[in-house]
């Protein structure tokens, strides 16, 4: 039997950004932890929305915020801006659908604290499809004998693996 590879938040975060990214992620090749990016949204998370409960992990996923509105399960995904958006959409989408799985409906909020910007995210029939060819894209991603080819963007900039694609220029 073939191995399938579990799929988390971060592969799909990565996956809508940079995918020589979910290369250098899906084979444990480490960013660089002392990344003031990294440092700056560790932080943030730490430290905004300090009434809703904290990281918890369920399952596969770990989950920024939790809480309860009325009868609803709200999953909380605090990111540093809005600028990829996108990505953090269906980060959260996959969260929702995980916990779908597992009989727990619950709706999603993706938090920008420094913007004071939420956004709404619900489960939908065209999101999931979405999210399976995503999965899928990722599991190929991952099989590659080497990372795709780097290219340049603006993420690029706040990137804690540049040095990865980009180390000749730095």
């Amino acid at each position: 039997m073939d191995y399938v590879m579990d799929v988390n938040g971060t592969h799909i975060w990565y996956y809508f950004i940079c995918k020589r990214e979910v290369w250098l992620i899906t084979h444990q090749i480490a960013a660089d932890q002392e990344d003031d990016n990294l440092e700056i949204g560790r932080f943030i998370s730490e430290t905004s929305y300090q009434r809703q409960k904290k990281e918890m992990l369920i399952g596969n996923i770990k989950v920024d915020r939790i809480r309860r509105e009325g009868d609803t399960l709200v999953v909380g995904e605090v990111k540093k801006s809005s600028t990829y958006e996108k990505s953090a959409y269906y980060q959260l989408l996959f969260y929702l659908d995980t916990l779908r799985k597992m009989g727990i409906e619950a709706k999603g909020e993706l938090l920008f604290p420094k913007e004071k910007k939420v956004t709404k995210v619900e489960w939908t029939e065209e999101g999931k499809r979405v999210l399976e060819e995503a999965i899928a894209e990722i599991r190929r991603i991952a099989r590659l004998p080497v990372p795709p080819e780097p290219k340049k963007m603006g993420f690029c900039r706040s990137c804690a693996y540049r040095e990865y694609c980009f180390a000749e220029e730095s």
